[in-house]
C-alpha cells in the first residue's frame, strides 16, 4: 500500500537543523537549570567552572538537599527546623505545605507505633487547623482512621504509609524552598523533551524523517516507512 508520507532524508534534515540557531550560553543555561533544580551540587560545580556560567549561590542547593533529604527520610521536626532557618515566611505564608509536613509527622508517629503520642499531636496541633479548612479535616480524617487497622496493608488509606508520600511531601517542599528562592520549582529540561516527544508524534503523521527514538543517547536515527 502506498504511503502518503512525505520523505525527509538526513541530509536534507541537517541542513534544516543547521539553520536554527541556539547560542551555547542558553544551552549552558539550560543544563544549569537542570542541576540546581535538581539538586546536583557537585555537578553543578563542576559545570559551572567548565561552561563559564555564573550568578549560581550553589551554597543553596546544599542547603535545599539537605532540607529535602530529612522529608524523604520520615525526620520532618528537622525538616521543619532547616526550612525556617532558610526562609521562616517559607511556611508563615503556606499553610497548605505546613499542614502537609505536620500530616506527614502524625503518619510518621502512627507508622512508629507511637499512638498515645499520635492522638494527642493530632488534637493539639492539627485538629485547629482542621476546624478551619475542609481539605485539611478531610486529610486528618482520613490519617487518623490508619489507626483502626492492626494491618494497614487491608487499609483503603494505607499509601499513606507508603515511601511515596514521604516523596511527594519531599518534592512539594523542595518546591516552595525553590520558589522562595526565585527559582522556576521544575526544571525546564524535561518540560522541553516532552514537547519534542509530542513535536515528533505529530510530525510522524505526515512524514519519515531522521528522529530520535532513544532520548537517553538522543541519537537521529534514519527514517524508515
Amino acid at each position: 500500500m502506498a504511503t502518503s508520507k512525505k520523505l525527509i532524508s538526513r541530509e536534507e534534515w541537517e541542513k534544516r537543523l543547521n539553520n536554527v540557531k541556539i547560542r551555547k550560553e542558553d544551552m549552558n543555561k539550560l543544563v544549569m537549570n537542570f542541576l540546581v533544580t535538581e539538586g546536583y551540587v557537585e555537578a553543578a560545580k563542576k559545570f559551572r567552572m567548565e561552561s563559564g556560567t555564573h550568578h549560581i549561590d550553589l551554597a543553596t542547593i546544599t542547603d535545599r538537599m539537605a532540607v529535602k533529604k530529612a522529608a524523604q527520610c520520615g525526620n520532618v521536626e528537622d525538616a521543619i527546623e532547616k526550612i525556617n532557618d532558610l526562609n521562616p515566611e517559607i511556611l508563615d505564608t503556606n499553610p497548605q505545605l505546613f499542614f502537609q509536613l505536620q500530616q506527614q509527622r502524625l503518619i510518621e508517629l502512627i507508622r512508629n507505633g507511637k499512638v498515645e503520642e499520635a492522638l494527642e499531636f493530632a488534637q493539639e496541633d492539627l485538629a485547629p487547623r482542621a476546624e478551619e479548612n475542609q481539605s485539611f479535616l478531610e486529610e486528618l480524617e482520613r490519617t487518623i482512621s490508619l489507626l483502626a487497622f492492626e494491618d494497614t496493608s487491608n487499609c483503603p488509606v494505607g499509601e499513606l504509609l507508603d515511601i511515596s508520600q514521604r516523596l511527594k511531601t519531599a518534592s512539594e517542599v523542595n518546591a516552595a524552598v525553590l520558589t522562595s528562592q526565585s527559582h522556576e520549582k521544575d526544571p525546564k529540561l524535561p518540560s522541553l523533551l516532552k514537547m519534542l516527544i509530542w513535536a515528533q508524534n505529530k510530525l510522524d503523521k505526515k512524514a519519515a524523517y531522521p528522529c530520535i527514538n532513544d532520548l537517553s543517547n538522543a541519537r537521529i536515527e534514519d527514517p524508515t516507512f
